[in-house]
């Protein structure tokens, strides 16, 4: 069966996956940048930014590259797509990748604010919804065409998805850093009954954690239901 995953979260030792005052100059607020240096330290972040490889691999470029795997669809939340907030002045911004972004399939941004479909070079296509995440993760799950759904951030989208129990598997990439505020994922998502830690690794950069869903959780009645 299809699933729902999280990849790559960087959070700091605090609990925050961006830093405060978030905008077109600083678009993981304030601190921020220090969350993702491991993963642009790897031959996967490398190429992302156009950079030469070094073949060292190791376990962070395992868990990077991971990230790509079998993924058919993203969802995504407006602020990890872009800085504007509350009604779209125009359509002019088209997400922080440029004209070919690195998702090549239907991606799905969460905003109260919906515009029209964006379709960009590679094959990422842009679509702007206001519904449940219920209602979303099954729009993905067909666009996916069987393989699985990315879930990106930011904080409020993973716990939109996490206290709906849809997230079938969360990884997080715990930097030893604290950042004192910003988006925090933590808050307001309780004691995540249904969820369990299912693999615990450390390179010298950050700590590997991964959350699986069990058996019995909310979203397991809901896939049965054809979600």
């Amino acid at each position: 069966m299809p699933k729902l995953r999280v990849h790559n979260l960087s959070i700091s030792q605090d609990g925050y996956v961006a830093g405060p005052d978030q905008s077109l100059d600083n678009p993981l607020g304030i601190g921020g940048e220090a969350l993702h240096t491991w993963i642009f330290d790897t031959d996967y972040g490398r190429d992302m930014m156009g950079e030469q490889a070094t073949g060292t691999g190791g376990l962070d470029e395992d868990h990077a590259i991971a990230g790509d795997v079998n993924i058919g669809a993203t969802i995504m939340g407006r602020n990890m797509f872009g800085p504007v907030r509350g009604e779209w002045p125009d359509h002019s911004w088209t997400g922080w990748w440029g004209p070919n972004p690195p998702y090549h399939h239907d991606t799905f941004v969460l905003t109260h604010h919906p515009r029209p479909t964006v379709s960009m070079e590679g094959g990422t296509v842009f679509h702007f919804v206001d519904d449940a995440p219920e209602s979303v993760l099954k729009r993905a799950f067909e666009s996916a065409g069987g393989q699985d759904v990315r879930l990106g951030g930011g904080s409020s989208t993973v716990r939109q998805f996490l206290k709906a129990g849809l997230v079938d598997e969360l990884h997080l990439a715990v930097v030893p850093i604290l950042l004192g505020a910003g988006e925090r994922l933590y808050d307001d998502l309780g004691t995540l009954p249904g969820y369990e830690c299912t693999r615990v690794e450390s390179s010298d950069r950050v700590t590997h954690v991964t959350f699986s869903r069990t058996e019995g959780n909310a979203a397991e009645s809901g896939r049965s239901q054809g979600l």
